[in-house]
């Protein structure tokens, strides 16, 4: 055998393509190896721009020695979780289930000969450390009880298949008030830091948008406090990067001082998509600045050569971890020579830092004057052409369809909110791109324009992003290809035992259990995507089936969300929007209610549903909210008073 990975399109694949190791991809050829062999397999998921990952792969998978083992006693396979999220969900519940531990990357587990896991890790180090034993040992010790116990081990295999089944439990609910649900979280709110209490600390901002729906539903002050305090913290400490924009995954402390800097997409996209949305709410030149920076940094630095986005940039670079953003005083003086006092009078930097000696950039809290703030856009210019010099993080350049999506779709939203025309003409330049990089047929992952199989996300954001389309617009062709995506989501995902959309395909699994999965992960979940366009489907069409499909979604979710609701946070927003989603509905010719659309769009984009009627001579405006509906509306005067009567948000 041999290293495969050399065939790869995947830059975490490549990354491994030159390891001792006999790597494995994923599917029937390895599996029949294994079987043929009767050995057991080793899986090994990580992504490119994971530390730890980089970390395991120079310690053990770089080294001869183990590599040997590794090949000696096992079938290796190495999976990119970012080209298959199916797997990667169903083995990190696999090693909760097996060691009551929680999961992450890289993912370590020992399969059987059939796929089936029976044991498993996340980092092994190379030696005994910490409590957690050598990888070398851990290979011995499981290939010597695979080899003793095999037979018991292959019987076992229903015993775990048994638990995946069972873990779709509901309850008997069908319906329920859902503001307790989301009511019991603000007692994990931090609301001294933002976010929530402890370390690490995850900014997860689909949950607060949560808050932020309920809040203009409801107005309990708390759910505003901690939105309001979230992003006051992430805008202005380590998270955010204060040269060009954009946040890092998580903050290794509980004062969103130290962050573990690698960049996600989708990280920067729920960023923004909030930010956008509170902004709405507070408007102010700070914050506006924070989305200009960091929509430019989404559009230019995650660029890629399809012209759409790739997916991360490393943490590390030049093998250390923050190197590329962490400033030296010294570096400082130097290249701030008389501003350096300037800056120190707004960042916190010092001789000692603030991290490991040196200094993350943390704005202070007083407020610079307008002659200063024009000062510091000159400084940190400077800064960023000596930074630009350095060795840049890794950036992993694959295209994700549902990752593009959501990032479309909340481009198009803030360039509404700023009547940003550049950013509309770029957004409408990328749907473009992926409907011709689609047009045969619709893939997850594209890398040279070679592509990784469909995933439920992928049709569920997909869908969204021509319902926004159309939304924006009117046009009629986005509606009709919104209606086509969704049934085919429905037609391929859907799960008749359990009531909900699997996570791949129905009739291509090649997994040993269905990925059925609820749980909202970097994203939300595809389910929950798709329950809000069913019922926008619903009201805009008026066609009698995605009532039916968002009526038995409903349920079903209802049902599972008695026991899981932590889980399923941005469900109790979409859930309660279905509810009572209200809508705007335009009459006649948009040029002549040009100013009404455009506020309509601004304010109203993402908690309602915009519909055109263009077959009526006469143009106006008509809301609509728990079948009731306005009179004719022609004026934003007229609209904001039927909307205050009507409690719109």
């Amino acid at each position: 055998m041999e290293n495969l990975l050399k065939n790869e399109k995947s830059p975490y694949l490549k990354q491994h393509e030159n390891n001792p190791v006999n790597w494995c991809t994923w599917g029937k050829k390895a599996l029949d190896i294994a079987k043929e062999l009767k050995k057991p397999i080793f899986l090994s998921v990580g992504y490119a721009s994971c530390h730890w990952c980089h970390v395991m792969a120079h310690e053990s998978f770089e080294d001869k020695n183990t590599a040997d083992l590794m090949n000696k006693k096992f079938i290796n396979i190495k999976v990119d979780r970012e080209e298959r999220p199916d797997l990667d969900n169903v083995f990190q519940k696999s090693l909760a289930i097996l060691t009551g531990t929680p999961g992450g990357w890289p993912l370590s587990m020992f399969l059987d000969e059939n796929g089936v896991p029976f044991s498993g890790g996340t980092y092994f180090p190379p030696k005994e450390m910490n409590g957690r034993p050598s990888f070398k040992n851990i290979l011995s010790q499981v290939s010597d009880f695979y080899e003793k116990n095999r037979d018991k081990i292959i019987q076992q295999a229903s015993q775990i298949k048994n638990v995946f089944k069972n873990d779709q439990k509901k309850s008997s609910v069908i319906n329920q008030n859902l503001n307790p649900h989301l009511e019991a979280m603000l007692n994990y709110v931090d609301f001294e830091w933002g976010g929530f209490k402890g370390s690490p600390k995850f900014p997860q901002f689909y949950v607060f948008e949560s808050f932020l729906h309920f809040y203009k539903k409801n107005k309990n002050e708390k759910y505003y406090d901690a939105v309001k305090i979230l992003f006051s913290n992430v805008c202005s400490r380590g998270l955010y990067d204060h040269l060009l924009g954009g946040i890092a995954r998580y903050s290794t402390d509980d004062r969103w001082i130290a962050p573990h800097f690698e960049k996600m997409l989708y990280d920067n996209i729920l960023f923004i998509n909030l930010l956008g949305q509170f902004y709405l709410q507070e408007p102010s030149e700070y914050y506006k600045d924070k989305i200009n920076q960091t929509v430019e940094f989404i559009n230019q630095s995650f660029k890629n050569k399809e012209n759409l986005l790739g997916s991360a940039y490393d943490a590390d670079s030049e093998g250390i971890e923050g190197k590329y953003y962490v400033w030296d005083d010294k570096e400082l003086r130097s290249v701030l020579e008389k501003d350096y006092e300037l800056f120190a009078k707004y960042y916190d930097i010092s001789e000692n830092g603030n991290w490991e000696g040196k200094n993350i950039l943390i704005e202070k809290s007083i407020k610079p004057t307008k002659e200063d703030n024009e000062k510091l856009k000159k400084i940190k210019n400077k800064l960023l052409t000596v930074r630009d010099k350095r060795s840049k993080p890794f950036f992993d350049d694959k295209t994700q369809i549902d990752l593009n999506a959501y990032w479309i779709s909340t481009l198009i939203f803030v360039a509404e909110v700023f009547d940003k025309e550049e950013w509309k003409k770029i957004a409408l330049q990328n749907y473009h791109t992926i409907k011709n990089l689609t047009k045969d047929e619709v893939y997850h992952c594209y890398k040279d324009k070679e592509g990784i199989k469909v995933f439920l996300d992928d049709y569920a954001y997909l869908t969204q992003l021509m319902i926004n389309f159309y939304e924006i617009t009117g046009e009629a062709s986005y509606l009709i290809d919104a209606k086509e995506i969704a049934q085919k989501t429905w037609d391929s995902f859907y799960d008749k035992d359990n009531k909900i959309l699997q996570k791949n395909l129905i009739e291509k699994n090649d997994l040993f259990v269905p990925p059925s999965d609820i749980n909202d992960s970097n994203i939300p979940n595809g389910n929950s995507i798709f329950l809000l366009n069913c019922k926008k489907l619903e009201i805009i069409t008026g066609e009698a089936k995605w009532q039916s499909m968002n009526k038995e979604l409903t349920q079903s979710f209802h049902s599972f969300l008695n026991l899981q609701s932590t889980q399923m946070v941005s469900y109790i927003k979409n859930l309660d929007m279905c509810d009572e989603l209200q809508s705007f509905s335009f009459f006649g010719s948009i040029n002549k209610i040009k100013e009404l659309h455009k506020y309509v769009k601004k304010n109203y984009l993402k908690t309602s549903t915009l519909i055109y009627k263009n077959d009526s001579k006469e143009s106006y405006l008509v809301i609509c909210k728990n079948k009731t509906c306005s009179n004719k509306i022609k004026t934003i005067e007229e609209l904001k008073s039927v909307v205050k009567n009507y409690a719109f948000y």
